[in-house]
């Protein structure tokens, strides 16, 4: 039986994640990624700030905040993200149909340890998934931003805060926290 969807609400931290349908790829080359990414920029962050994200061939992950008085419903929002993003990808490749999974995932993050969990479960998942052996490597990921000295539309400071400086978040990153299914569901 599937799970009730969670209602987004203001000011709550969500991870967020969907696939692409069957074996289908999102990504099929760098350009898609940045389109996606600038796609993220006009739809997502009026109504959430991002904590973390990683975009990988055939799925992503995201953790956000909802913003207060956000002017849009964020489901709405997620919903014209997918759906500009796969027309844009069903033109360009000349196919049809659906490209995501029906309705996008969300978690709301609710403990302390699930915070710091998914920060890094998101950014070892190119790692977890065989995508790359060292996930420090990824390029579309966030984790880039938080090693870099560039300006970032990534909630930076409140994350490295949260782990108690860059040598925090790098040490939690060296850990291996197993399976999607231990982080999302505790088992």
């Amino acid at each position: 039986m599937p799970r009730p969807l969670t209602k987004f609400e203001s000011g709550k931290y969500y991870h967020v994640w969907t696939h692409a349908i069957d074996k289908e790829n999102l990504f099929r080359e760098k350009e898609n990624y940045y389109f996606f990414l600038k796609k993220y920029e006009i739809h997502i962050s009026p109504i959430a700030k991002t904590f973390a994200y990683c975009l990988m061939p055939n799925h992503f992950h995201f953790m956000i905040q909802i913003r207060e008085n956000f002017l849009r419903e964020p489901s709405k929002s997620f919903s014209n993200l997918l759906n500009s993003y796969a027309q844009a990808f069903n033109k360009m490749y000349n196919r049809k149909g659906n490209l995501f999974n029906s309705n996008i995932k969300r978690r709301e993050i609710k403990e302390d340890a699930y915070f710091s969990r998914c920060i890094t479960y998101i950014h070892q998942n190119p790692t977890h998934h065989g995508f790359i052996k060292d996930f420090e490597k990824w390029e579309f990921s966030s984790w880039n931003a938080f090693m870099s000295s560039k300006p970032t539309k990534i909630e930076k400071n409140a994350v490295l805060e949260w782990f108690g400086g860059l040598t925090g978040f790098q040490k939690d990153h060296q850990k291996f926290f197993g399976s999607e299914e231990e982080l999302l569901f505790g088992i």
